[in-house]
């Protein structure tokens, strides 16, 4: 799985992101007021609910995520210029701008007040940009049944389709992964700090660049480029 012929060690660095995709989520939803940073349909279910009175709910919030999520997708469909390059070159560099990223965040969980309202807009704003970014380049990079954001199709191609054993493997990895992901941020927020899980995610995307970069450089053959 972490090694098919198409696509080198992609999937197995895709479902480390998904992972941290968990970790990330669980932060925005459970400690900044109910909104996602990866998971647009929340976002827009949520700005619905919201203009229709629902309590609890922020709409500035979700609409935020949504313009930066949207501006970090805009950043990471022109990353790596116009030209070809190279998926592991590609990965590697968008996994290193999110995590400086997402470690601002946790250094501003860590040093600022995540209770009050504007650091947790701010803190929304700074980690939507980088889950845009990473939702656009995994669209560049293609592996399917990988998007390391949402599992809607996922979950409805894992039941609905017949497939390969391989296929249905990558499918049930890719919801583990971010079950993983969720599950350990939520024991992380509910043991620790706010800004735990963020360190954790960041730690992944840090490792998920440097793995990037080092196989990409190995890989003299270009079998995943």
């Amino acid at each position: 799985m972490t090694g098919t012929r198409d696509h080198g060690p992609l999937p197995g660095l895709l479902l480390a992101l998904t992972v941290g995709t968990g970790l990330v989520d669980a932060v925005s939803y459970l400690a900044l007021g109910h909104v996602f940073v990866a998971n647009m349909t929340g976002n827009v279910v949520f700005f619905g609910f919201a203009v229709a009175g629902a309590g609890g709910i922020s709409w500035s919030a979700a609409l935020l995520a949504l313009g930066c999520f949207g501006a970090g997708a805009f950043a990471g469909g022109r990353l790596g210029g116009t030209r070809r390059t190279h998926r592991g070159r590609l990965l590697a560099y968008t996994c290193g701008i999110q995590c400086v990223l997402v470690a601002v965040t946790a250094a501003l969980a860590a040093f600022a007040d995540p209770a009050r309202r504007g650091t947790q807009l701010a803190m929304i704003a700074l980690l939507a940009l980088p889950m845009g970014a990473q939702n656009s380049v995994v669209r560049r990079l293609a592996v399917p049944d990988l998007t390391t954001t949402v599992l809607t199709l996922t979950v409805a191609g894992l039941f609905a389709d017949r497939t390969p054993n391989e296929v249905r493997l990558r499918r049930v990895a890719s919801i583990l992964s971010m079950l993983a992901g969720a599950l350990a941020g939520g024991l992380l927020l509910r043991h620790g700090q706010v800004a735990a899980p963020l360190w954790a995610a960041a730690a992944v995307l840090g490792v998920c660049a440097v793995s990037a970069d080092r196989l990409r450089r190995r890989d003299t053959a270009e079998r995943w480029s």
